[in-house]
């Protein structure tokens, strides 16, 4: 398995909420968590510090070779679930941590499976040959409004209620959490990655950089490139591929 990560402040920010961790149980086994957090002076960056450490934490200590599928997809869950409430209650605890909270996008790879859970709108792709493909759904207002068709994936990005998401780990007692699997094909990558960069790179820009560069500059350029184009957010990007 290869991995590939990297987080950026961006051009703009005064501090990066954005935190990941990556790691290989063995040479078929691999494991990724990237969280945005948000809310107060310090409150984003422990929320994203503490769910991304109790979500590696738990995979770390919970996974088994030969674990079924259900198995899995419970480990995952179980691990959103704990790191919920460790970013709630430390809220709850200290007045100047009041309402942070923070997306989580975590993915096991074992073999070319890709197990993923998530909350928020940080995403994850499957990136393929000259096609890109997003896995997650965006747990945000401007998702519910495409679905209802009162706008267009164009406007959504531009609309002022862009960054305002329905889920979010650690503010309430209970954290509803989306599961898929995906199988990955030889020439597949998975991209897991925060809005700061969906937000400033386009598709095409993507699948071009990926088609010019090798897998462990990924992350670097893809970067690079928000940057270029505004930077407007923090950045964190990590790529999974056999």
């Amino acid at each position: 398995m290869k991995i590939a990560g990297k987080t950026d402040i961006g051009m703009v920010r005064s501090s990066n909420q954005d935190f990941y961790l990556t790691g290989e149980i063995s040479d078929s086994v691999s494991w990724a968590v990237v969280c945005d957090g948000m809310g107060g002076a310090n409150g984003g960056n422990i929320a994203s510090e503490t769910a991304a450490k109790t979500v590696s934490d738990q995979i770390k200590m919970s996974y088994r070779n030969e674990m079924s599928s259900n198995s899995i997809k419970y480990l995952l869950m179980s691990a959103i679930t704990a790191a919920n409430s460790d970013v709630y209650d430390m809220a709850m605890k200290d007045e100047s941590l009041s309402g942070m909270g923070t997306t989580v996008v975590a993915a096991i790879v074992i073999n070319g499976m890709a197990y993923i859970a998530h909350a928020g709108d940080s995403r994850a792709y499957v990136i393929g040959d000259n096609s890109i493909t997003q896995v997650t759904r965006d747990h945000s207002i401007v998702q519910s409004m495409i679905e209802n068709g009162e706008i267009t994936e164009e406007e959504a990005k531009t609309h002022p209620n862009r960054n305002v998401i329905t889920r979010a780990l650690g503010v309430t007692e209970k954290i509803d959490i989306d599961y898929n699997e995906i199988q990955l094909d030889t020439d597949q990558s998975l991209l897991i990655c925060t809005d700061g960069l969906t937000n400033f790179v386009e598709n095409k820009q993507i699948l071009e950089i990926i088609g010019n560069n090798k897998f462990y500059e990924y992350p670097e350029k893809l970067i690079e490139k928000a940057n270029e184009n505004g930077g407007g957010d923090n950045i964190t990007v990590v790529m999974m591929s056999e």
